[in-house]
């Protein structure tokens, strides 16, 4: 596939970041998987922590010929959880993100929540940095997640934090099907 920027100028992928407090990092992720297709070209979401529920995204987004997601955790993690068996998700789910980045099937590679995988430990930093600067050169690539370390966001072209102000969780209303799931 021909890829090029809209200027003309030399083409190189691009690192984004999609963190902090707010909703919609996974959502703004999943409007540029969109947008991607829509230009024809093949993009992965591999999400880290989210498990295989019946989340809005993972329906609409399996309806595009060229956009591939899959959910590889278990779900929301506890601190006083099974850590040991969300690092052991994580690090499957690390091992196909590694896959996925140097396949060359892909023009847009989506690491949903990769940066709460680091936070907890389940993958070092180092390793995200060595992917990010191993990558195929036309290759873009967007993190998304709270607490996206400092080394990430300095290598990273954009970084988009999302800043909850306020939240209907605050009055006690439940997850909204639609709108969080």
């Amino acid at each position: 596939m021909s890829l090029e920027h809209a200027s003309g100028k030399e083409y190189r992928g691009l690192v984004l970041v999609n963190t902090g407090t707010g909703k919609g990092k996974t959502t703004a992720s999943l409007g540029a998987a969109i947008r991607a297709a829509g230009q024809g070209l093949n993009t992965i979401i591999l999400q880290f922590i989210k498990a295989s529920l019946n989340y809005g995204e993972l329906q609409s987004i399996q309806r595009l010929d060229n956009v591939e997601i899959h959910s590889l955790g278990l779900g929301m993690v506890d601190e006083n959880g099974p850590m040991d068996k969300h690092a052991a998700k994580a690090r499957e789910a690390w091992e196909k993100a590694r896959a996925a980045v140097y396949s060359d099937q892909y023009e847009l590679v989506i690491l949903d929540e990769i940066n709460v995988a680091v936070h907890y430990g389940f993958v070092s930093v180092g390793e995200v940095i060595d992917l990010l600067q191993s990558r195929p050169r036309r290759l873009h690539v967007i993190l998304t997640g709270r607490f996206a370390p400092r080394e990430i966001i300095e290598i990273a072209d954009t970084v988009t934090e999302m800043c909850e102000v306020k939240h209907h969780y605050r009055k006690g209303v439940d997850a909204v099907k639609g709108i969080e799931f």
